[in-house]
């Protein structure tokens, strides 16, 4: 039987003090602890890696998560399902009693060996698992693998609240969740994990610009470096070891995010099962308007150029907008996925139309990421109230989309189709989302949203919109009419 596992947020976090003995001098070896845990996701004190394998020491195994939450083997996902192939082993992650681990990584008195066989890495760490095909992708990256670990990690080390402020605030009142010292993709190379229209290198950059970044060679270069060769160096058994160190590590594991309920039931997003756990206990500054998510989105609209004094920080409610700006996600230059072309026209039309008949204080921006810097694209977005598009990757943009008390995104499917992404993602960050079939809409609470759909014409571009009913649920939802 598995313990529950809690938070440990009196603890300081950070790199280890100038006054700790070194673990490679050290009389003991340091036992793992959790700080905070999810399906999915795990903040680690004192994890070890040697030939590969992730080591837990402990004395007591039944105070921690399965190892199938925790980890997998990180292979690349297939259809049909290879759920089993993926699914973790003792060569992913195996746990040592105290004695054990000194067995195999403590000094061999008998060939003069004073010192453990043990490196460490200093600083705090981002473990990420998860199989390439997921890291190339703008959304996947992004709004779902970066604003888990940036809601984890931030929950991790808050103190638990549920008073109202706390669930308005700005995180600018709370102290900063610690520093970021590397991210390792254990299974991607450095082309691996950037998406062809660069967004995802920009956004990583902006975010976490101190932040070193190793890969699947450089893992590779670890393990080595842990694998003694013993026929060379007779001193060296197979009984004996290196293994490295991570003092402060967070484990990110895709396939182990969906054994938990949130992500492998209700919403199929892995970064949901992170921010439920870290909301439900209270540890997330200012949930209610995405106020926790506030320094990566200002770090990156900082990188743009855009001016962060022009923002009001949230903390006891939500400012209203001064200008109501429209921004329309065009994907007529696209592939797959796109509007018929006379709908979005239409669509241009009725929207031009509304902010021309409202006159001052609504404006019109048509988005064209093809024809725009990335810089820009970030301004435009920064200036938005109401965002739409057809679903796919541009609406990732509304995780820098401003908070307000009428920050809203409207995401058109084709007829009966219906994905997660932007709805679940929306609503973590305290905005309205609906879902548009042609000339129909629905809001979407957290709780009530349709089953994920993928019908036949989802993929296409031929997907039908009726321009003036976008145009009506957007003054509708200003007006206070929705």
């Amino acid at each position: 039987m598995t313990a529950t596992v809690t938070a440990t947020v009196t603890e300081t976090l950070g790199s280890p003090k100038s006054t700790d003995t070194p673990i490679g001098e050290a009389a003991v070896i340091l036992e793992t602890t959790i700080v905070q845990h999810a399906p999915g996701w795990t903040v680690f004190r004192n994890l070890y890696m040697a030939h590969g394998t992730l080591y837990v020491v402990t004395a007591d195994r039944e105070a921690f998560p399965s190892i199938g939450r925790m980890t997998s083997t990180g292979i690349e996902v297939k259809n049909p399902n290879n759920i089993e192939e993926r699914e973790a082993t003792p060569g992913d992650m195996d746990f040592l009693t105290p004695e054990q681990a000194k067995a195999l990584w403590g000094p061999d008195h008998e060939i003069g060996e004073t010192l453990n066989r043990i490196v460490s890495i200093e600083g705090n760490t981002w473990l990420l698992n998860d199989p390439h095909q997921f890291l190339r992708h703008y959304y996947h990256l992004v709004a779902e693998l970066l604003f888990g670990a940036w809601a984890m990690w931030t929950g991790s080390f808050t103190a638990p609240s549920q008073d109202a402020a706390f669930q308005y605030a700005s995180t600018s009142a709370y102290p900063p969740p610690p520093p970021v010292d590397r991210i390792i993709f254990a299974h991607s190379n450095a082309d691996g994990w950037r998406d062809s229209p660069g967004f995802d290198a920009y956004f990583v950059r902006a975010a976490l610009p101190s932040t070193s970044i190793e890969h699947a060679e450089d893992w590779f270069d670890r393990i080595a470096l842990s694998t003694t060769n013993t026929s060379l160096d007779d001193a060296y058994s197979a009984a004996h070891q290196r293994a490295w160190h991570f003092p402060v590590v967070m484990l990110v594991d895709r396939t182990a995010a969906f054994h938990g309920e949130v992500c492998g039931s209700r919403t199929q997003r892995t970064a949901a099962e992170a921010w439920e756990a870290v909301r439900v206990r209270g540890q997330l500054p200012g949930i209610k308007v995405g106020g926790w998510w506030a320094p990566v989105r200002e770090a990156v609209w900082k990188l743009a150029g855009v001016r962060l004094d022009d923002f009001l920080q949230p903390t006891t409610q939500l400012p209203v907008p001064e200008t109501i700006v429209i921004t329309y996600i065009s994907r007529q230059r696209g592939s797959r996925r796109k509007l018929v072309e006379e709908n979005h026209e239409g669509l241009v039309d009725a929207l031009m139309e509304l902010v021309e008949r409202k006159g001052r204080g609504w404006e019109f921006q048509p988005l064209e990421a093809e024809r725009m810097t990335k810089d820009q694209q970030v301004r435009a977005v920064s200036r938005s109230t109401i965002m739409l598009g057809v679903h796919g990757n541009g609406l990732t943009h509304l995780v820098l989309m401003p908070p307000s008390r009428l920050s809203t995104v409207i995401e058109i499917f084709y007829p009966r189709g219906f994905a997660h992404d932007y709805q679940w993602t929306a609503t973590a960050l305290g905005m309205a989302h609906f879902s548009v079939w042609n000339d129909t809409y629905v809001y979407h609470s957290a709780a009530d949203k349709p089953d994920v759909n993928y019908p036949e014409g989802f993929q296409s571009n031929q997907i039908p919109v009726h321009g003036p009913a976008i145009a009506k649920l957007i003054e509708d939802r200003v007006e206070g009419r929705i």
